[in-house]
């Protein structure tokens, strides 16, 4: 229910953002705790969403946004608010005319995208993990649904539709689907095939953490927390299940990885201090342009901890 303004203050007023002299917060943080603190993805979360994002959900909003770059003049909202400007409109008049064009054509298709995300998220969660393994494992288990459920050759079809046959989304077997008339649009596709209950819906089943580190202490590995910044724990989560894995026999973390900032390298050496494991450094590298740090360049462990190679 909304509440009537008694005052030309409480009229302007927002819970957005405060000003007053000297002071301009957003949702509660002042704006110097802001700027040098967060990027630009986790500023527009917490505008809209009132809160700041975990890593996780920073990430993928990051991503979203750089998809969102428009691919080339040819765009049709593009062409729009170019012809705009030759009327000798201004700037605001030319992309509006092109905003206006936006929808679920020309535009990509918003919810189902949304949609989509969310599925994974679910099933990531529902997993227990999110990395880019687990990703993959989902897309192929979706194919697997979908030729049981009557779609062959759903990999190959959903390829024609990527430009990189190795970031496949289920936006891309969605667009298969409705080309071989298997449904009148993107939108039905996820109605009728790929959320939870229908037939391209396949939920992950994982070992437990007693299984998989028995598994690797078995074939004579040592089990090892990999990049433990990236995963959705609070503090006190993060010490529970770092006590069942020292506890089942896991011997080490993960300090420096190419997904940690310089405070998380600082957060796990101490963390590898407090329960007694050995430490781990790995770049993440899977190959130029698709890693977050080149090979060589992240920096060493602290000189007290000791590295899972030290016996070797």
């Amino acid at each position: 229910m909304s509440r009537t303004p008694k005052t030309p203050e409480d009229w302007w007023s927002t819970a957005i953002v405060e000003m007053q002299p000297g002071t301009i917060r957003f949702r509660g943080y002042a704006i110097e705790e802001l700027i040098g603190r967060v990027g630009f993805a986790e500023m527009v979360w917490l505008l809209t969403r009132g809160e700041l994002p975990d890593r996780r959900k920073a990430e993928l909003l990051e991503a979203a946004l750089v998809a969102a770059v428009d691919h080339g003049p040819q765009a049709p909202s593009i062409a729009a608010a170019r012809m705009a400007m030759t009327c000798g409109v201004g700037i605001n008049n030319a992309m509006a005319s092109a905003i206006n064009m936006l929808g679920d054509v020309h535009g990509g298709a918003g919810e189902q995208c949304v949609a989509l995300l969310q599925a994974i998220a679910r099933r990531l969660d529902e997993a227990g993990a999110s990395d880019g393994a687990a990703v993959k494992a989902a897309v192929a288990a979706e194919m697997t649904a979908l030729a049981a459920a009557g779609v062959p050759d759903s990999l190959a079809g959903a390829k024609v539709y990527a430009e990189n046959p190795s970031l496949i989304s289920r936006s891309h077997f969605a667009r298969h689907l409705v080309k071989t008339g298997r449904a009148p649009d993107v939108k039905s596709v996820f109605q009728s095939y790929l959320v939870k209950g229908k037939p391209g819906f396949v939920p992950h089943q994982w070992a437990s953490l007693a299984q998989a580190v028995s598994w690797i202490r078995a074939s004579g590995g040592i089990a090892v927390v990999a990049h433990p910044g990236r995963y959705n724990f609070s503090k006190p989560e993060l010490h529970a299940f770092l006590a069942q894995f020292r506890d089942c026999g896991g011997a080490g973390i993960e300090v420096v990885t190419g997904s940690h900032s310089p405070e998380q390298y600082l957060e796990f050496a101490r963390i590898a201090r407090e329960f007694g494991l050995a430490a781990s450094r790995g770049s993440d590298y899977h190959g130029k342009g698709e890693s977050r740090a080149d090979l060589g360049v992240l920096p060493q462990l602290p000189d007290d901890l000791k590295p899972v190679w030290h016996d070797w």
